[in-house]
């Protein structure tokens, strides 16, 4: 009797430390925040001439940004103040007043008497811009490259978002020297990152390959193509995020840029547009 009676206590002290014990592990689960949708686009905008050639058609590149109303647009191809499209002209600032957007703009290279670089537009207030050089391989040559980059806030999501282009060659020995400074720079920012632009380079491609290595491609399957923009036949312009548990994309389409009144495309390039979730 004794015997039972003492291994009844023993039994029950050990449920009941167990019991207190997984009690005490269990914490409370953090509450899911709500979503903070995000709509982004990137447009090689051909220093806003038509594909069919100058002038500079700032009115219909408008029209195109704002029929997709996105919060943030990366620019490439940006003219400010040159005599191809204008010596009075900043295209970003003129962009921004049309599309009722704050704007920056980052030089890399002077163009007919003016400046030629990326940009980015945005409905959500700017809290830092940065301009960053982007390298180009002495034995090959090529146009020198930037990248304009803001911090953003929407609700109480704060990123990065950024604008880019890299080198144009057939080599991809300026771009592999690219993608290496952007690695560089996207690990050391310490905040997630929506980068838009014109890369040069298809999906296959030795360039893209490295860029993968540390950011994730918004395409939700295959990437649309979007070059040249009347019959495209490859895919050279992307948007990317980093980290993978920051963003989820929703939407990812490419936009034509066909303007009736001028019976051509606004650009040479096909503007993609994409939906994104940020975590």
């Amino acid at each position: 009797m004794r015997r039972n009676i003492f291994w009844f206590i023993v039994l029950t002290s050990g449920l009941l430390s167990c019991s207190k014990a997984e009690k005490g592990n269990t914490s409370p689960e953090e509450p899911a925040r709500p979503k903070v949708m995000v709509s982004v686009m990137t447009y090689n905008i051909y220093g806003a001439r038509a594909s069919s050639g100058p002038p500079a058609n700032l009115e219909g590149l408008a029209k195109v940004i704002n029929r997709e109303k996105p919060d943030l647009v990366a620019l490439q191809e940006v003219d400010v103040y040159t005599r191809r499209t204008g010596v009075n002209i900043h295209q970003a600032e003129e962009l921004a007043k049309l599309t009722g957007m704050d704007w920056y703009f980052t030089k890399a290279m002077d163009v007919t008497g003016g400046e030629y670089g990326d940009a980015v537009l945005s409905r959500l207030p700017i809290l830092e811009r940065k301009r960053y050089a982007l390298p180009v391989a002495p034995a090959v040559g090529g146009e020198f490259r930037t990248m304009a980059m803001i911090r953003v806030k929407k609700d109480d999501r704060e990123f990065y978002f950024a604008s880019t282009h890299l080198d144009h060659l057939a080599q991809e020995n300026s771009r592999l020297l690219q993608a290496a400074e952007l690695k560089k720079i996207v690990t050391e920012l310490g905040k997630p990152l929506i980068l838009g632009g014109d890369f040069n380079a298809v999906p296959g491609s030795q360039t893209i390959g490295i860029i993968r290595n540390f950011m994730n491609l918004g395409c939700l399957q295959q990437c649309p193509l979007t070059f040249p923009s009347d019959k495209p036949d490859r895919t050279i312009d992307y948007i990317m995020t980093t980290p993978v548990n920051r963003f989820s994309v929703t939407r990812y389409n490419s936009i034509t840029g066909y303007d009736e009144a001028l019976k051509a495309y606004v650009s040479d390039h096909r503007a993609i547009v994409a939906d994104i979730s940020v975590q």
